[in-house]
């Protein structure tokens, strides 16, 4: 529970330091701010009612007694959550509706870049922004508001470049730092509410209910605001492969929660007694005394946060290459007993170049705030469809069920995505564009290859053809040693065992078809890892099974062969491997995809390094495919 509440609970943590300002404030394009609704008492407890509810209903109601339960194998996400709910592309679940769902949940996935180049931009510059509010530094630094950015930026940098230590070597502080916030935030909370009991009123619906009937100008500002008490809310589910679902929801019902209440009602006292204190209401309802350590504190809370976005984004990268929604990139195990623990160089350096260019480009986090709900919002509505299909596929759950347990969060979904669409125009638009970029990237690679896929079956001989022109030919050179060839699971022969005899005209004396098999599962049994069988005399098949959150390693996988009859000598093994060269001529796919995909193809991590095998015992054969 305590290394759940440090990685999990980061980011939905730190929405106390904006989500209330953002319901009565509205920062323009300009960066110069205006109050959109007035801090009255009327729109003070609505604001609180819509808090504390949507709180319950959209985390607790949704992720943590029904989706967190949608687990594939124990690990959680929206690519996982889209393996539940269609496992496989035959009999009824090939229908336009299931292509429809998945390309949502693809584009759901994308839209979490988004969500993770923003995260860190606006939870390190809300913090930092304290140091406004913090007694005598004002006189001291006239235009200290000018170096706000620069220090955000600094901070930023200095995380991003310590991520490939791995959060192995500091996941243990991160708990006891996030206990003591949530602690502070519970207790900075209740003096106030005992100020003003009457912010217990809150708890009834009907006084959020009642304001958003009364005025729609005030509901579609309230509800962006309120919104971004629940940004994190798909942390708890992404997260869930390395904690379990249990320490999870007890660590939300049990401390989180109830803390994240406390604060919120502490915050709605306090503007019941001082309405200007809206600027800043976290760091004004503390004592003055009180606010250089909490600035501290909640920078610290900041960087957790923003770490747990970080690690989000790396899992979900290798779960999209592992399932073939981006090209191979290199991924770095930080820790040798934690599985979940990566490091991937490429997409750091990108996110904390995105992270920079945020923070220098909006220079506040309530110009910030506008960019931010949107891309949550949608994906969190993504995330409800999915659970429908979900509920039916895995609990057996009837159309009429399913639909009546998720109708609430779908319509409360529903209702954000389009409060926060109001935003795009004011900073909405940013992770919205990073989201369609990220998905017409992933849509691009995985068409590609299967086109691809197709020009090298056209051009591929059987493989059982093959095999049995090698026992009549006699013109063959046999060399001692054994030959292993990557390969698909068509039962074609490997491009790269053609070119090789025809170029050589040598075939060793044993011959081994290695293929790896990407399963829709996040982590495959040691059991079920190999599958081997002698397919022809000194002809062997060696499929390897990895789940989309596991990384392959050929070496390690061929050892294994010995406990089933087939003992590799690694001094005696060569490995022979096809690279393809992209040649977009717009003859297959259109060749604006064509060139994205020839890009990206080039930029692809090599198989010599992706699946660690040797580079010495490597030999390539190149060939030109045009599209």
């Amino acid at each position: 529970m305590l290394g759940a509440l440090g990685v999990v609970f980061g980011d939905i943590g730190t929405s106390p330091l904006y989500a209330m300002r953002e319901c009565f404030v509205e920062t323009l394009p300009d960066g110069t701010t205006h109050q959109v609704v007035s801090v009255s008492r009327d729109h003070i407890m609505g604001a609180l009612s819509l808090m504390i509810w949507t709180i319950t209903l959209m985390i607790t109601m949704k992720y943590i007694f029904l989706v967190m339960r949608a687990d594939r194998r124990g690990e959680g996400g929206i690519l996982a959550l889209q393996c539940v709910a269609f496992p496989e592309r035959k009999g009824r679940w090939r229908s336009g509706t299931a292509k429809l769902m998945v390309g949502l949940g693809v584009f759901g996935a994308a839209l979490l870049y988004g969500d993770g180049i923003i995260t860190p931009a606006i939870t390190v510059l809300g913090a930092v922004e304290g140091l406004k509010e913090v007694p005598g530094l004002q006189s001291l630094a006239p235009n200290l508001h000018h170096y706000i950015p620069g220090i955000a930026v600094v901070i930023l940098i200095g995380l991003f470049s310590v991520q490939f230590l791995g959060t192995a070597k500091v996941g243990a502080a991160f708990g006891p730092i996030t206990a003591v916030w949530f602690i502070v935030l519970a207790v900075l909370g209740t003096p106030w509410i005992l100020k003003s009991p009457e912010v217990l009123l809150a708890f009834n619906p009907w006084l959020g209910l009642s304001m958003l009937f009364e005025n729609t100008e005030v509901s579609i500002k309230m509800l962006s605001g309120v919104f971004l008490t629940v940004t994190g809310g798909e942390a708890l589910y992404a997260d869930m492969g390395h904690f379990g679902r249990k320490p999870i929801a007890r660590t939300w019902l049990w401390m989180v929660k109830p803390a994240l209440i406390l604060n919120y009602l502490g915050q709605g006292a306090f503007l019941l007694h001082d309405a200007a204190g809206i600027r800043n209401p976290l760091q004004l309802m503390s004592p003055e005394w009180f606010r250089l350590p909490l600035l501290i504190l909640a920078a610290m809370a900041a960087i957790i946060a923003s770490q747990a976005l970080i690690s989000g984004v790396y899992s979900l990268t290798m779960q999209a290459v592992q399932l073939g929604y981006l090209p191979r990139v290199k991924i770095d195990h930080t820790s040798r007993t934690e599985k979940g623990q990566i490091y991937i160089g490429r997409v750091n350096w990108l996110l904390m170049f995105g992270c920079i260019a945020l923070v220098l480009g909006f220079g506040s986090s309530a110009k910030l705030a506008s960019a931010y709900g949107i891309a949550v919002a949608l994906t969190m509505l993504i995330t409800t469809v999915l659970l429908y299909f979900a509920a039916m596929r895995k609990w057996e759950w009837s159309r009429s069920k399913a639909l009546a347990v998720v109708a609430i969060p779908l319509v409360l979904s529903a209702i954000f995505v389009a409060a926060n669409a109001m935003k795009i125009l004011h900073g909405g638009w940013v992770p919205v564009l990073i989201g369609i970029g990220i998905f017409t990237i992933m849509v691009t690679w995985r068409t590609g290859r299967r086109v691809l896929g197709s020009r090298l079956q056209e051009q591929a001989l059987p493989l059982r053809q093959f095999l049995e022109s090698i026992k009549r030919g006699s013109k063959i050179q046999r060399v001692p040693g054994t030959s292993v060839f990557m390969a698909g699971s068509s039962g074609l022969t490997p491009t790269a065992l053609l070119h090789n005899l025809k170029h050589n005209k040598v075939l060793h004396e044993r011959v081994v078809f290695l293929t790896i098999d990407n399963e829709t599962t996040p982590h495959v049994s040691a059991a079920e890892r190999l599958t081997l069988e002698e397919i022809d005399e000194n002809v062997w098949r060696i499929i390897g099974h990895y789940g989309f959150m596991e990384q392959p390693d050929v070496p390690e996988l061929l050892a294994a062969c010995e406990a089933q009859g087939l003992k590799l000598d690694p001094m005696q093994t060569s490995f022979f491997l096809g690279r393809e060269t992209i040649l977009p001529k717009g003859k297959l796919i259109s060749k604006w995809r064509g060139k994205l995909f020839a890009l990206l193809s080039r930029n692809a991590q090599s198989a010599v390094a992706y699946y660690n095998i040797p580079p010495g015992r490597v030999v390539e054969f190149g060939i030109q495919i045009e599209l």
